[in-house]
């Protein structure tokens, strides 16, 4: 499931679900029930955070493990 990779994401920068929030112009609340599952998050948001992260929406959703965007 996608939600661990964004997990994963915010973690490896060190960040916290505030943080992430705030860039997604969102509560902490609402960011944490995205990530553990409990909201389906908009698509929206899942490639704004893709963008943050220079990651692909493939890679957030485990269609592939490549982090690299093609370009």
């Amino acid at each position: 499931m996608y939600l661990k990779r964004l997990k994963d994401l915010r973690e490896d920068k060190d960040l916290l679900q505030k943080d992430i929030a705030k860039i997604l112009n969102i509560t902490r609340q609402q960011y944490g029930l995205y990530e553990i599952g409990k909201r389906d998050m908009p698509y929206e948001l899942v490639i704004i955070l893709a963008d943050y992260y220079q990651v692909s929406t493939d890679y957030i959703f485990e269609r592939t493990n490549k982090k690299e965007i093609n370009k």
